[in-house]
């Protein structure tokens, strides 16, 4: 195995309103839907969300409950001001606010969201 990252893939007992939210919110083009599985066009790593019932069948370790923040995405803004407008128009399209930009130890501004299952994610850019 080599250790490095070729698919993330979000599970999700509504693929509707996933692939709407990171379609339409966050602006990823769909690359290909399968109606139960979608991934979208990133550069890098492969993309994806799936229903989980689709795995199933594989494991019963996709049947049990989510909890918790398990994993967060990260997207980078070009300064800090772009983290602030950023912020204002994925609330005005529907992501979920959990923190306001803030400047951050780490010489960075960042805001949290959340998309429609909860999951986390961060924007952020680097203070100069």
């Amino acid at each position: 195995m080599k250790a490095q990252i070729n698919l993330i893939t979000i599970w999700t007992n509504d693929i509707e309103k996933m692939k709407n939210f990171y379609n339409q919110v966050l602006g990823f083009k769909i690359e290909n839907d399968l109606g139960n599985y979608v991934e979208f066009e990133n550069a890098g790593v492969r993309f994806a969300i799936c229903m989980r019932e689709v795995m199933h069948g594989y494991s019963n370790e996709y049947r049990k409950e989510a909890f918790g923040q398990g994993f967060e995405l990260a997207f980078p803004c070009e300064n800090p001001k772009e983290v602030d407008e950023s912020f204002k128009k994925l609330i005005s399209k529907g992501a979920i606010s959990i923190h306001e930009p803030q400047d951050m130890p780490w010489s960075q501004r960042t805001a949290l969201f959340a998309d429609p299952d909860g999951n986390i994610h961060e924007i952020f850019a680097e203070i100069k």
